[in-house]
């Protein structure tokens, strides 16, 4: 993979972070955005400079649009062209049952979740597309395996969310296609990072998961970000408008694979 700038937004911890590990060490100028892990991105940044890679920090609010847009501006002063995005960041909305959910955590989940992944999208596009001058690039955006059951119980405000990206990803794809642009998306099922970290740790919610993936395992942070590496790459030259399942099988409910 050449030398050229991948930009992840929520790249201070989980699948992020580790995908911007993978992305140094296979010689990618690095810019990882954070809003509230100051200590953990720069802990990152120097982690990646030691091993001889490149990488800086920015802080961005994925939910504030001019945030957004001076991510992109300061990512190329110091890094250069952007060629590479990951939309990484994303809340979980906490579990409600329907008739328990507020407003407020709505509009803050679809205001990350949905509308500044889309404002990224946008800021890439306006920068890597060839009909603006661009050198074209890759995109891929983070869903969810939610997405395509609704969600586990209390989560199905998420799995709308996710949802609404799996589908902007398949639109957003086609609009760009021809001006040198691939858009995909990673949809995982339960991954071991800090955002499952409090219900993992108790063994039986973990043995209760566990037992809906075929593997009967949780994922890992790096077996995300190697999938996410491989739609970057010029491995992937062909495809667009993809979502990629990396779920360990996907869902079993009782002898029903689904």
């Amino acid at each position: 993979m050449s030398a050229e700038t991948i930009l992840i937004t929520g790249g201070a911890s989980g699948i992020g972070a580790e995908t911007a590990r993978l992305a140094a060490a296979r010689g990618l100028r690095v810019a990882i955005n954070y809003r509230a892990r100051p200590d953990a991105a720069r802990a990152l940044t120097d982690e990646i400079r030691a091993a001889g890679g490149v990488a800086e920090a920015f802080h961005a609010d994925i939910a504030d649009e001019a945030g957004i847009v001076e991510l992109f501006d300061a990512t190329e002063r110091a890094l250069g062209p952007i060629g590479g995005l990951v939309n990484s960041a994303g809340i979980g909305g906490g579990a409600h049952r329907v008739e328990a959910m507020a407003a407020a955590t709505l509009e803050e989940l679809f205001r990350v979740n949905v509308v500044g992944l889309i404002l990224c999208c946008r800021e890439a596009a306006r920068r890597m597309s060839t009909a603006h001058g661009g050198a074209g690039g890759s995109i891929v955006n983070v869903s969810s395996m939610a997405a395509t059951i609704g969600g586990r119980t209390g989560k199905s405000h998420y799995a709308a969310s996710k949802a609404a990206v799996d589908a902007f990803t398949v639109g957003f794809a086609k609009e760009v296609a021809a001006e040198g642009i691939r858009v995909n998306a990673v949809r995982p099922g339960v991954v071991a990072t800090d955002m499952t970290a409090a219900g993992l740790r108790d063994p039986a919610t973990r043995e209760e998961i566990e037992a809906t993936i075929p593997m009967g395992r949780v994922g890992t942070p790096r077996e995300i970000a190697t999938a996410i590496l491989w739609l970057l790459s010029a491995e992937a030259s062909f495809v667009s408008g993809a979502r990629l399942d990396a779920s360990g099988g996907g869902f079993v409910i009782g002898r029903r694979a689904v």
